[in-house]
């Protein structure tokens, strides 16, 4: 292998970063994956809530005839606000590999509050016509915008503070996704049953995003007084000293490879994503409609796959540190894709409060069993001065094809195949495309790894 290959230059930086890594006391961990969190959180949170309360919204804000057509209204522009996840993702990932992972995380989140802002006072269709969904669509938007690149830049934030332990750090990332998902299913749960319908249907739904204004000026706040991360300043000073033809005629070289990089990191994310808007938020309207249960007794299901979720994605990311990501994230997988068909066909057999904490359960062990280790892992595909970029194109094209649209999906593929079961084939589907780009990029390591060995052996006999 040439010095000057993608492999060689990859495993030089990954040697140079973790050879000596710098301490970091209690008090910098908790601000490092409290300030790279919160923005995650706030997301979700916002997210869900909106996936919850999406009949509600949806005779808010889209009130037409069909009650069908106006959930699918609102679930759809839930959706749509996905479509403008890429364009976040470029715009504030090459923010943060130019301008530093600090400087895109604070954009980002004040961006993130202006959206929850808009969507917790926007006044319904009843006051002010039309303009009521097309500022809700505007809100989503700007929302989607902002998410784009919130992932890539926390994750690279987490990881190069801390390249030995960045299984542990980054799985803060969906850990914070659990916590998030606890707090909206607590407040959905909690309001049903508090909340006359027509007090909730009013102004109770809004409750909730209120709440998530709270925690935006705080995590603001952090991120505003953080330092940047020592890969970053390490990679921008060396980026100085070596700024030449040859340095740039390299990189032109490399773009093959991280085309490869993307399109595999995308399908990566697939189950991630599909476990969380299925098997998360579409699981109450899911359980409501089609199982006809209780409201309250289905937000309340929800809390424990995300508490699973956020007990769990740190101890999974740590054991990823010590036995490796490919094989914790294929094993789940290979199970997703084998079990979740069977598990939603006993749920519809046997539609009770136990069956669907057996799946919920399930489904949360999944997720952190796949999620923990993913971010570490997709950000060790990308090398530092395109890792920001790379992970939010990545992680927002996988979250837009597999994630964005997917209880679009499967009410439409209940209504127009009557089976209820529709849901089950797209989390499998999404858990086949996975298992197969985390083989290939199992493979791909474990290539880079021989031929890197054979070059350090090469170097040395020639020493």
């Amino acid at each position: 292998m040439e010095t000057g290959s993608p492999a060689a230059s990859n495993l030089g930086e990954a040697q140079r970063y973790h050879a000596d890594p710098a301490p970091l006391t209690r008090g910098m961990v908790r601000r490092i994956v409290f300030s790279s969190s919160i923005g995650n959180a706030l997301e979700w949170f916002d997210f869900l809530v909106y996936g919850y309360f999406a009949p509600i919204i949806a005779k808010q804000f889209f009130p037409v005839h069909d009650e069908w057509l106006s959930t699918l209204l609102a679930v759809g522009t839930f959706g749509i606000s996905f479509l403008m996840r890429p364009l976040g993702a470029i715009v504030l990932g090459i923010y943060g590999d130019r301008k530093g992972r600090k400087a895109a995380l604070t954009l980002s989140i004040a961006l993130m509050m202006a959206g929850t802002l808009a969507m917790a006072v926007m006044p319904p269709y009843a006051s002010i016509g039309l303009a009521a969904p097309l500022l809700i669509l505007l809100a989503r938007l700007v929302q989607g915008f902002a998410v784009g690149g919130e992932f890539g830049s926390a994750t690279a934030f987490m990881v190069e503070h801390s390249p030995a332990r960045r299984g542990y750090y980054a799985s803060w990332q969906f850990a914070s996704q659990g916590a998030a998902a606890i707090l909206a299913a607590a407040f959905g749960g909690l309001l049903a049953l508090w909340l006359p319908p027509d007090q909730l249907a009013a102004w109770g739904w809004r409750i909730p995003f209120f709440f998530g204004l709270v925690l935006g000026p705080v995590g603001y706040y952090i991120r505003s007084h953080l330092d940047e991360t020592p890969e970053f300043i390490a990679n921008r000073e060396s980026k100085r000293a070596h700024e030449t033809v040859q340095a740039n005629q390299a990189e032109n070289t490399e773009a093959g490879t991280q085309r490869l990089n993307l399109l595999l990191a995308v399908g990566i994310v697939a189950q991630s994503t599909v476990g969380v808007y299925i098997l998360q938020l579409y699981m109450p309207m899911y359980a409501v409609k089609q199982l006809h249960m209780a409201a309250a007794t289905s937000f309340g299901v929800v809390v424990l796959n995300g508490g699973l979720q956020f007990a769990l994605s740190p101890v999974m990311g740590a054991l990823s540190d010590r036995i490796g990501r490919v094989r914790i994230m294929l094993t789940t997988s290979i199970l997703l894709a084998a079990f979740t068909y069977p598990m939603f066909a006993l749920l519809q057999r046997h539609p009770t409060l136990g069956w669907l904490l057996v799946l919920q359960g399930a489904a949360g062990i999944f997720k952190a069993a796949y999620s923990g280790p993913m971010p570490a892992l997709m950000s060790e595909i990308f090398p530092v001065r395109v890792r920001s970029a790379g992970l939010s194109i990545a992680y927002s094209l996988g979250v837009t094809l597999f994630g964005g649209f997917a209880p679009t999906i499967a009410e439409l593929l209940i209504h127009w195949t009557g089976d209820t079961l529709a849901p089950a084939y797209y989390v499998s589907l999404a858990a086949v495309i996975s298992g197969v780009s985390l083989a290939v990029v199992g493979w791909r390591m474990r290539t880079m790894k021989r031929r890197a060995s054979a070059f350090q052996s090469q170097v040395c006999s020639e020493l």
